[in-house]
């Protein structure tokens, strides 16, 4: 894959990835058909009229529901589709990344441009999916409404199989989870033993030779775990230079890499706060009671179709990065220009600034309202797109960063963990968003000013809200600053004083 261009092909992999109409890529066989399973089932709910309850008429209260066939049925279908995109979607980014050689620098190039062309068009086939699909699926008919993602699954599975013989594909190396278990187990064996003074050249250092994990040089940080590879009189060491026993020594090499993992951990939790300050779920709420008329057309937007201004902020801006920031970047300073720990720090500084200009429209948006003494403003809704506009940026500049720095600095062999971690932020901030609405509700009910968030905007104060959103993200914002400036880029060995000459000095000796 030429890292000069997108991966167009990603396109067809990823059309409608995260609607019910869900279409994605995948590395093994039995996943891949999944999703199309899925999709042709709930396909055919609405193409046999057995399978569906009969149509009911808005209003209609002689309306029959399906039974429990109908609903196991469907319900088999998004079962399908759930099990493949759990087994797709960790995994397409490490597979995609994976045809680049990250050893040559136009390798190393190439994977930092797939994780921006992969959102890029993962967030364009969220357009094409909110848009065609929703207006065929809405207007047309719910047969080809659904049909058509369900062709798109299957050209994805050829493609996918057509070309299986020219993907790069890197065999799984023993379970990493052991690995992180027997280090943790071990340290907590040796918690008593003393460290040597000089652990980077007296621990058990032993690599596997055929081993697809970078070796990493010693560092300081953790050291409690440096005591998984202290070796004692009971251990043994085998011919081949292995421990006999895994689970009474461990190698620095396991140890580092337990280090990488537990390192990531503290960074990863800033997703939580970010999806929060990312997500804009009142927008449409706002432009429903908002003038959504278009110019002196008469032509109203619908409200739910303006979520697509932050997706087309993210489709615009990625090209811009990839190809004309990073480049000057680039020129600039040494390296990629921007770290992906600076990158994902701006997307969360974004969503500061953007729930303050949510508060700032919204407060104008209410108070329109009430001197009009109706329930829809005069203000245009137009007004909402700003806020919308730097949460695609923010998602821009922060997701991508997450997917990239997720698959950097975990070990190799750890990669499809290192996409599900993504995915498990985004999963648990809409658990977050949850439990904060519930809190606002529960404490504001009972207030002199009223429930902030009432199904009515007017009666509330969603502004309100807004800014205690860019409270938390400016404290998680803080919280990633501290972790920032902790952190250690894995392979950077930035490790006591005199360490890497003394390393020298035996590599000398050795010699």
């Amino acid at each position: 894959m030429s890292s000069m261009a997108p991966p167009t092909l990603q396109l067809w992999l990823e059309l409608t990835s995260r609607t019910p109409t869900v279409a994605v890529t995948t590395l093994s066989d039995s996943p891949q058909s999944l999703p199309l399973f899925g999709l042709l089932v709930v396909n055919l709910t609405a193409v046999f009229k057995n399978l569906h309850p009969p149509h009911c008429e808005l209003g209609d209260n002689r309306c029959i529901g399906p039974d429990a066939g109908q609903m196991a049925f469907l319900l088999l279908g998004f079962g399908l589709m759930v099990v493949g995109a759990g087994g797709i979607r960790p995994c397409n980014l490490a597979f995609g990344a994976d045809q680049f050689n990250p050893n040559t620098e136009s390798g190393k190039r190439g994977i930092n441009s797939f994780f921006n062309w992969y959102y890029f068009t993962v967030t364009f086939a969220e357009i094409v999916s909110l848009t065609l699909i929703v207006y065929v699926q809405s207007n047309v008919s719910w047969s080809i409404g659904l049909a058509l993602p369900t062709i798109f699954m299957f050209l994805s599975c050829l493609l996918y199989f057509v070309g299986t013989r020219l993907y790069v594909k890197v065999k799984p190396e023993g379970s990493p989870i052991t690995s992180l278990v027997q280090v943790a187990t071990v340290a907590f064996k040796k918690r008593k033993l003393e460290l040597p003074e000089q652990p980077w050249i007296n621990l058990f250092n032993h690599t596997p030779p055929n081993s697809i994990n970078s070796k990493l040089p010693y560092t300081d940080q953790f050291s409690f775990l440096d005591k998984a590879a202290i070796i004692t009189p009971e251990d043994e060491i085998k011919a081949d230079g292995y421990a006999a026993n895994p689970w009474n020594l461990c190698s620095m090499q396991q140890v580092e890499e337990a280090k990488c993992v537990i390192r990531v951990i503290p960074v990863s939790l800033t997703a939580i706060l970010y999806h929060i300050g990312a997500q804009q779920q009142y927008v449409v709420f706002q432009a429903l009671q908002s003038d959504r008329r278009l110019g002196n057309t008469g032509f109203q937007i619908p409200a739910a179709s303006y979520v697509i201004f932050a997706m087309l902020s993210l489709t615009l801006w990625v090209p811009v990065y990839d190809r004309l920031v990073v480049p000057f970047m680039r020129r600039i300073k040494k390296g990629e220009g921007i770290t992906v720990l600076q990158r994902i720090g701006i997307g969360l500084f974004i969503t500061i600034v953007e729930s303050l200009v949510g508060a700032f429209v919204e407060e104008r948006r209410r108070m329109s309202a009430l001197r009009r003494g109706s329930a829809v403003s005069p203000m245009s809704a137009m007004w909402l797109v700003p806020q919308l506009a730097l949460g695609g940026l923010a998602e821009a500049f922060n997701a991508i960063g997450q997917i990239e720095f997720y698959y950097k600095q975990f070990p190799e062999n750890m990669r499809s963990i290192a996409g599900a971690f993504f995915f498990c932020g985004s999963a648990v901030s809409n658990y977050a968003y949850s439990f904060l609405i519930s809190v606002v509700h529960r404490m504001t009910e009972g207030s002199s000013t009223g429930d902030w968030l009432p199904e009515d905007l007017n009666k509330g104060r969603l502004d309100n809200f807004y800014y205690l959103v860019a409270a938390l993200c400016a404290l998680n914002f803080g919280y990633f600053l501290l972790c920032a400036s902790w952190y250690r880029y894995k392979g950077t060995g930035e490790t006591s004083t005199g360490m890497e000459m003394e390393a020298k000095k035996l590599d000398e000796h050795t010699a």
